[in-house]
């Protein structure tokens, strides 16, 4: 089954159970999907995952937005959102194995100082793309070089 198949059969199991706000979620899944298949690269699960991984972060970030402004009501609906499409999602890694992965970039790039810090990212944004979140990946790289 592709995604897009697991999507059109998730929308309709959302219409028959009247789950509107998950309807919502999925059809903006299903909009980001239709905009992959008509850009010039086409469409792969590899570009559709970094889609849905931009949408959560949109989500996540006007969720903590919305928190600072007061409006838990239009925070929950964001972070309700991000949180069923992070199920389409690979899981990510927990911190610690985020850490022991960057301690081994660390080690394998030879970084000493936070001079060797777009080395060190450079790789750990290849070798964790998709595990983790990149701002994480960031702060624990800042941390491991002080």
């Amino acid at each position: 089954m592709t995604f897009e198949e697991q999507i059109n059969g998730d929308i309709k199991t959302a219409m028959l159970a009247k789950d509107a706000k998950k309807l919502e979620v999925l059809r903006a899944i299903k909009n980001v999907v239709i905009i992959l298949k008509t850009s010039p690269e086409g469409i792969s699960d590899d570009g559709i995952m970094k889609a849905i991984q931009k949408e959560v972060k949109k989500r996540k970030e006007s969720a903590d937005i919305y928190k600072q402004q007061n409006r838990a009501d239009l925070a929950e609906v964001e972070a309700f959102q991000a949180s069923i499409m992070e199920t389409y999602l690979p899981t990510q890694m927990s911190e610690d194995e985020i850490k022991a992965e960057v301690t081994k970039i660390i080690a394998q790039v030879g970084a000493t100082s936070a001079a060797d810090m777009g080395k060190v990212m450079g790789a750990a944004s290849k070798a964790l793309a998709g595990k983790a979140d990149n701002k994480l990946v960031s702060q624990f790289v800042k941390e491991l070089l002080k």
